[in-house]
């Protein structure tokens, strides 16, 4: 097993964990069939449209 060859730093450790507990806010948009709040690039859970046609 791979052994670590020098010491993370406080500051290097804190700054990746922080990296990955950042919110999804930014990646969030109005639907534009029904104004409800979706993920970009997904299909939106309460109407299931994707890119103006019904996929779900």
């Amino acid at each position: 097993m791979a052994s670590p060859k020098n010491r993370v730093s406080k500051m290097r450790k804190r700054q990746r964990v922080a990296s990955l507990e950042k919110p999804i806010l930014a990646e969030v948009s109005k639907c534009p069939e029904c104004g409800a709040p979706k993920r970009t690039h997904r299909a939106c859970p309460k109407c299931g449209t994707y890119k103006g046609r019904k996929v779900v």
